[in-house]
């Protein structure tokens, strides 16, 4: 059999898996090249390359979906092999193809394998005939309410582009229009299939690894249940809770799957776990999965070295899979805020750095300073916990993820600490409809103490513009420092921060907090003083609580709390504050946003971002009422059906679709009433902030009055 030895390898993809495999090359002495459109000039995965290819453009469309043009690229860097990745190309039977016909080793399954299993309803048919469970397919054309709820797929791709729930026969139809355009939009194939939808199912899925030598391996389970919008957001290997009968049929039909289609390399099959325990087939992705690296820790094993190795022609290192060990746990971070259903976020990123321990991994696709722009996936990195049992391994992927320090836009951090903390995840209570049934809990204010932690990024701007190069202390020595806290005020809507009350007092003069009204400012920084008291305002982000600091900076020594007993500032540096605060020494890290008025402030149980307020608010940042902006930039897909200027929309009615980071968002009415205006046109562009629609609602009828005898 020909033995292909790759030396120079260009991985067809970007991001974390990027670096990944190139890890793997470095280890192997393996030449590295990556291709990179002109959004990603300095990303990453181009700064860890050996060589580097531009793909000129910026959309997928023009860059990594370019078959031919990461072929050229292959060529004219002289790598001998092209590894896929996942997602983009990694699926795609004619790129294989066409890298195998220019002479380019292929690191991936046969192409007749991958299309095979390309398309979704031709796999299913195919699984049938190997005695692999599954369920049946419905006719979108003729459910009835009898098959609800339905969930609608994509033939083509996966990572829940094209997905749908549909509940309701009448909201099929536009539920089958969006879920074709979707598909179309991510895999160039607007085929969808119907089939039933399975509540409160388990996503579990069984990693394969199979040779051109007759040998495939079952590498055991994973859990990847916990999923927002159909995609996967905490994994973990083996999937919990099934008996041994169980997992012994999955892996029996996984390997079957598998010899269906004579597949050679990393591949997962997919399966959906009943309530009852009946598991019936999903899927088959011809490709490695984001959540491998589960598998690799509890097999020892380094899934992208085997899959070269395979490539080469070589066998797998035995007959049989190494004996597995322990418990393992990845988490994705994505740069998104879970609690404004799930808007993707761009921006710089400032600092990503996740604690360094026994049993810990971190495949990140971004450092500090990099730039999350518009368009591709908003995941950041993938924190992997492995542990001799799964409480030890989520313990400790919760604690590093607390513990980490991610500055920049707004992340699913404290949402995957607090799943990773909840009991039915504990318990290994795990279903589809995790986050359905739980996102409002797990994006609800916190216990944590936003207040303190705006007090001390007060106290370290203090010492910055007062000291900058040194470290200003009090302690015991100086006496005991009159400290206080902030007002943890604030207007949120419904929400309000609780601070403790002590605080609450001492950061606020008396008669400050008129009954049923906000805060009367004393402007004391106004007062050429400098040890009168000074305020400073900031807003929490994301929840846009509101707090204010009481603070002076005497003529010597460091800045205080303002008039506010019981608490013991012991340090004061521009970048750390120790407090003792109720007897507990508490410490915090400051971090100033170059160039912006924000501020982060970690501490060892949780993470804060603040926004420093002016004193007085311009009325010039007040939009009309009933102003649709963009949430993000993005770009418009497309516009509800006869919508224009003077159209009647009810409240909550879909108007208007942005694509941003590939994923599609929905711009809802947020009354019934009359559209005004409509700036939002498909394939424009739009800001974050920027102005697509205006919506005058509807005056409130008058009341009847009440008829008298």
């Amino acid at each position: 059999m020909r033995r292909d030895v790759i030396h120079s390898l260009l991985v067809a993809n970007r991001g974390e898996i990027a670096c990944r495999v190139f890890r793997t090359c470095r280890d192997l002495g393996i030449t590295t090249v990556a291709v990179y459109s002109d959004a990603d000039a300095d990303a990453l995965h181009v700064r860890e390359a050996d060589l580097a290819v531009r793909l000129p453009g910026a959309a997928p469309a023009d860059t990594y979906l370019r078959g031919d043009l990461v072929v050229a690229a292959a060529l004219a860097a002289g790598a001998d092999a092209v590894h896929p990745g996942y997602g983009f190309l990694s699926e795609n039977a004619a790129f294989a193809a066409a890298v195998q016909e220019a002479g380019l080793v292929w690191v991936g399954p046969p192409v007749k394998a991958i299309e095979l299993m390309a398309s979704k309803t031709r796999a299913k048919e195919l699984m049938a005939g190997a005695g692999v469970p599954l369920l049946a397919p419905v006719d979108p054309a003729t459910a009835g309410e009898d098959d609800l709820p339905l969930l609608l797929k994509a033939a083509a791709g996966g990572g829940g582009r094209g997905m749908r729930i549909v509940r309701e026969l009448g909201a099929l139809p536009d539920e089958l229009q969006a879920a074709s355009a979707e598909a179309a939009s991510a895999f160039g194939d607007g085929e969808v299939f119907a089939e039933p939808y399975v509540e409160r199912g388990r996503h579990v899925e069984v990693q394969v690894m199979a040779d051109a030598h007759d040998t495939v391996w079952a590498l055991g389970t994973r859990d990847c249940s916990l999923q927002r919008r159909h995609q996967k957001v905490i994994e973990e290997a083996p999937a919990p809770g099934l008996d041994d009968s169980l997992r012994e049929r999955l892996h029996e039909a996984a390997v079957a799957a598998a010899r269906a289609v004579g597949y050679r390399g990393a591949g997962t099959v997919e399966f959906l776990v009943s309530a009852e325990g009946r598991p019936y087939f999903l899927e088959m992705n011809t490709r490695l999965q984001v959540e491998h690296p589960v598998t690799e820790a509890v097999f020892g094993l380094d899934l992208v070295a085997l899959q070269l190795r395979v490539a080469e022609g070589e066998p797998l290192p035995a007959p049989t899979p190494p004996q597995p060990s322990g418990h393992a746990v990845e988490a994705r971070l994505y740069a998104e805020d879970p609690a404004r259903d799930w808007q993707p976020q761009t921006g710089t990123l400032l600092a990503l750095e996740v604690p360094d321990a026994p049993g810990l991994r971190l495949d990140a696709g971004y450092t500090g300073g990099d730039t999350i722009g518009v368009h591709y996936d908003p995941m950041l990195a993938k924190v992997i916990a492995h542990a001799p049992t799964r409480p030890e391994a989520v313990r400790l992927l919760a604690r590093a993820l607390e513990r980490a320090r991610i500055h920049g836009p707004v992340t699913n951090r404290d949402l995957l600490v607090r799943s990773l903390r909840h009991p039915d995840f504990a318990a290994a209570r795990l279903d589809t409809g995790f986050y359905d049934r739980h996102l409002t809990g797990l994006t609800a204010p916190g216990p944590g103490d936003p207040a303190t932690a705006a007090l001390a990024a007060a106290l370290a701007e203090a010492a910055r513009r007062t000291a900058p190069a040194q470290a200003v202390r009090t302690g015991p020595a100086t006496g005991a420092v009159r400290a206080g806290a902030t007002t943890g005020t604030v207007r949120t809507g419904a929400r309000a921060e609780a601070v403790r009350p002590a605080a609450l007092a001492a950061a606020v003069q008396p008669g400050a907090l008129p009954a049923g009204g906000p805060p009367r400012v004393r402007f004391g920084a106004w007062r050429n003083v400098p040890s009168g008291p000074q305020r400073k305002r900031y807003r929490g982000e994301p929840d846009g609580a509101e707090h204010e600091v009481a603070y002076r900076t005497p003529r010597t020594g460091a800045p205080e709390p303002y008039d506010a007993p019981g608490v013991r500032v012991l340090a004061v540096h521009p970048d750390r504050v120790t407090l003792e605060l109720d007897g507990v020494t508490r410490h915090f890290t400051i971090t100033a946003d170059p160039g912006a008025d924000r501020v982060h402030v970690d501490t060892p149980g949780a993470s804060y971002t603040f926004t420093a307020l002016p004193r007085f608010t311009d009325p010039a940042t007040h939009t009309a009422p009933g102003s649709l902006l963009a949430p993000m930039p993005g770009t418009v897909v497309r516009v509800a059906d006869g919508l224009a200027a003077g159209a009647a929309v009810e409240a909550g009615q879909p108007l208007i679709w942005l694509e941003a980071m590939k994923m599609e968002h929905r711009i809802l009415a947020p009354a019934s009433g009359t559209l005004t205006a409509l700036h939002a046109v498909p394939g424009h562009q739009v800001e974050v902030g920027a102005l697509l629609a205006v919506v005058q609602e509807d005056p409130a009828p008058a009341p009847v009055p009440e008829e008298t005898a």
